[in-house]
């Protein structure tokens, strides 16, 4: 496959804001809400990873593609972001490991990107304006025309998107013979969750969004997962329902990102749409119950009411906060044997900061 030579490209946000670059990847058109995220590394994971579903990606580190792409370092089966927006798309790869370009794998994926633009400003206008949606363009120019398209695209706010990721069968991962057996509710997993609970000696079934609760307790698990997602929680009844299902057989239950959100409305804690969210591998978080500090890795742009936390005191315990600005990026719910955490402890920035949570949900199975 030879190198597109890149075509002018244009970007819109929904306040109007315009930026010009040219084409990255495919061809084409993209939708989506925008945000950035501030990793220096790491952004063929980000592009696979099923949180991101929906969204139009900045990568704040100047270049992007400098180490090509790597077909065994994706989170999931395919690209998941609606699109790319880069400072330097860097063609030519530096990485005896790599297989293709990042060129190439964009091309394969249907990924359609914009560089060449001022990233830093793109930032700037997002944390000040908060998160909007916008389009990427490199086969339409015109901004009227442009701004019509944009004007159909859903808000990220009240949009379920967690079982258009979702697997549309259950399959199994990891050894039939080992000593756990975890049902997994996949929202959107990342594939390196599977492999941190699989080399902690579980036996994993992991489950569509939508399946009934009965279902998934009748494979008799020692133990459940909520997995991370895109989209907004508030409207996913049906896991909030099997969030609520779990409890009340009191078995293990540990949640991570909208699994984190997904246990505080099953237990009457609200959530809300963040101003721009959080979005790196470089994000502190106090442990409340040790007192120590992690280096997180952490994409989202929903959160946990604080004030709705203390006010529930009787339910549930904040277990963790984030240094940055003070939000609750972790908790457990009194009385049950169920916890969870915003952030992701499977990534590695710290970089294994966070792994214990994984030890502490198998020793709640194995107790």
């Amino acid at each position: 496959m030879s190198e597109l030579q890149p075509v002018p490209a244009v970007l819109l946000l929904e306040d109007g804001t315009v930026f010009y670059g040219k084409s990255a990847g495919r061809i084409g058109a993209a939708t989506g809400e925008i945000c950035f995220n501030t990793g220096m590394t790491g952004y063929q994971e980000i592009f696979t990873d099923p949180s991101y579903y929906g969204q139009l990606m900045v990568m704040t580190n100047a270049h992007i593609g400098n180490y090509g792409a790597r077909r065994s370092e994706t989170e999931s089966y395919s690209v998941k972001i609606a699109g790319l927006i880069c400072k330097k798309f860097t063609y030519e790869y530096h990485r005896p490991l790599a297989d293709q370009s990042i060129q190439h794998f964009a091309e394969e994926e249907n990924l359609v990107g914009i560089s060449d633009v001022d990233t830093r400003a793109i930032v700037r206008h997002i944390r000040s304006k908060g998160a909007m949606n916008a389009i990427i363009s490199s086969e339409i120019t015109d901004i009227e025309v442009l701004r019509k398209r944009l004007a159909d695209t859903p808000p990220m706010e009240g949009l379920e998107l967690a079982s258009r990721v979702s697997t549309k069968e259950p399959y199994f991962f990891g050894d039939p013979h080992a000593e756990l057996r975890v049902a997994v509710m996949d929202y959107g997993i990342k594939q390196n969750i599977l492999n941190c609970f699989a080399e902690r000696g579980c036996y994993l079934k992991v489950f569509p969004a939508k399946t009934p609760f009965e279902e998934v307790r009748a494979w008799g698990p020692d133990g459940y997962f909520l997995s991370n997602g895109p989209g907004d929680p508030a409207p996913m009844d049906y896991a909030v329902k099997t969030a609520r299902a779990i409890l009340e057989e009191d078995k293990p239950l540990f949640g991570i990102c909208l699994g984190h959100q997904l246990l505080a409305l099953a237990v009457g804690i609200p959530t809300y749409k963040m101003h721009h969210g959080h979005r790196g591998i470089n994000h502190p978080v106090k442990n409340l119950e040790t007192g120590h500090c992690e280096i997180t890795s952490q994409n989202h742009g929903f959160g946990v009411h604080p004030d709705a936390i203390r006010a529930n005191a009787d339910k549930v315990a904040a277990t963790h906060i984030n240094l940055n600005d003070g939000t609750v990026e972790g908790m457990r719910v009194l009385g049950k044997k169920a916890f969870s955490v915003q952030y992701h402890p499977e990534a590695s920035p710290g970089p294994h900061d966070a792994r214990y949570l994984f030890d502490n949900f198998v020793n709640l199975m194995k107790n």
